[in-house]
């Protein structure tokens, strides 16, 4: 993992509550298909709220988010001081938006931008670097159920969930009031993901409201390249080395490399892998692994690593339970649990051994409700963030040495967690 100590903190302001419209404020006159705005655009389609108050800094600044019961509360990743506040009504989620500067919040009426204030400006052999209050911005992707987010290599593919239709954009461009999309509409409305690949493949989820069942492969030019109905309870993917796909089942996985589909088979008859977490440094996939069918709340102890060149699966042990939040991979494809017992558990995917377990905060139990709040863990520049509800507090980690080096009171009860380096996205070749 990176030295946090090399890192420059900059832009750091005082806590500012932005009192916001709500989400359905936006213009429900854009065309299907097309971020809708009210907002004006410069000559190069960024929003104007972009300009004001801007301060150029020395390096990158990380930021990260948490969400709470009224909003988004927005730090800064190295002295985790608040620089920004967000009032937000109802149950919010954060999704990455991929161009290291924007979250996709899932709200009322679709995916909204959460601008979080610190970006990167390339300038010939170097990059300026910038930061400003964070806003949520007034660029949404309507959708009836908003549901995945998903980014690879420079593109950002959202799925609405109460129409199966999928909208995919470059992520340099995902906050533009006028974002060219790529749309692609499920046969049926279920709750569903997709993830485009950069060849222009595209792997997306098979299913209706009822059951979801398995995955179809397209082309460039949305022609089926392959299929698959041997995924019952499609959920979850992540991307390995090599840009190999792993989608989740209810007896194990599929894995999509090389054009074609590889089923996963768990060792239970009913062996639920339903959340991913992938890495491109490694050719392994850790996911969860559940084998309960009939239980109201199943507390694992066991995690998945699903290797995408053979198609195999491992189960590893853990010394406590965990939950769907607690997943995370390393700078260096390490497998990072976050268990009920405080600790972040480190596992090294190739030989499926739990190598070290750094303690972060005490002891706490999954709650019923996956709404409710709950430690979360978060990869970000270097360095691991973890959540404590309990406490109402954040704690950076660095894996390596095993050291907190940084907590902080939130004044709030947090629940979901992200964040973007403020550096330059990844770009995503035209095909």
């Amino acid at each position: 993992m990176r030295n946090h100590t090399t890192r420059t903190a900059a832009g750091l302001g005082a806590a500012l509550s932005l009192l916001l419209l709500s989400a359905c404020a936006a213009d429900d006159g854009a065309a299907a298909g097309s971020p809708s705005s009210s907002a004006g655009t410069d000559e190069h389609g960024a929003d104007e709220h972009e300009a004001p108050d801007a301060t150029e800094v020395q390096a990158s600044t990380p930021r990260v988010a948490v969400t709470y019961d009224g909003g988004v509360l927005v730090l800064d990743a190295m002295s985790l001081e608040p620089v920004g506040e967000v009032e937000l009504e109802g149950f919010t989620r954060l999704n990455p938006a991929g161009d290291e500067r924007h979250l996709m919040v899932s709200t009322t009426g679709g995916f909204q931008a959460l601008d979080l204030g610190t970006w990167a400006e390339a300038h010939g052999d170097h990059s300026h670097y910038w930061t400003a209050e964070p806003t949520l911005t007034e660029v949404r992707y309507d959708a009836t159920e908003p549901g995945h987010v998903v980014v690879h290599e420079g593109r950002t593919a959202l799925f609405d969930d109460g129409t199966g239709l999928v909208r995919v954009v470059d992520s340099e461009h995902v906050a533009d009031a006028d974002a060219a999309a790529r749309e692609y509409t499920t046969p049926s409305a279920h709750h569903g993901v997709a993830v485009e690949l950069t060849d222009g493949t595209l792997v997306v989820s098979e299913g209706t409201e009822d059951a979801r069942t398995g995955i179809r492969v397209l082309d460039g030019d949305g022609e089926e390249i392959a299929a698959s109905d041997e995924c019952p309870g499609v959920h979850g993917e992540a991307v390995a080395a090599d840009e190999a796909v792993v989608i989740g089942c209810e007896d194990g996985a599929v894995v999509y490399a090389d054009g074609k589909i590889t089923k996963v088979e768990a060792p239970d008859s009913y062996g639920r892998i339903g959340n991913q977490a992938g890495s491109e440094a490694s050719p392994i996939v850790l996911g969860d692994y559940k084998t309960d069918k009939d239980a109201e709340l199943e507390r694992p102890t066991r995690v998945s690593l699903i290797d995408t060149r053979d198609g195999s699966l491992e189960l590893v042990d853990l010394p406590s339970s965990y939950t769907f939040r607690s997943l995370a991979r390393g700078d260096d494809g390490e497998a990072l649990v976050l268990g009920t017992d405080g600790q972040v558990h480190v596992i090294d995917p190739e030989s499926g051994e739990l190598t070290k377990s750094v303690p972060v905060i005490d002891e706490w139990e999954e709650p019923v409700e996956w709404q409710e709040p709950r430690p979360a863990i978060l990869t970000l520049d270097g360095s691991v963030y973890v959540t404590d509800p309990a406490t109402d507090s954040i704690h950076a980690v660095d894996i390596e040495t095993g050291e907190v080096w940084k907590s902080a009171e939130l004044g709030v009860t947090p629940n979901e967690l992200n964040g973007v380096s403020g550096g330059e996205p990844h770009t995503h070749e035209a095909h």
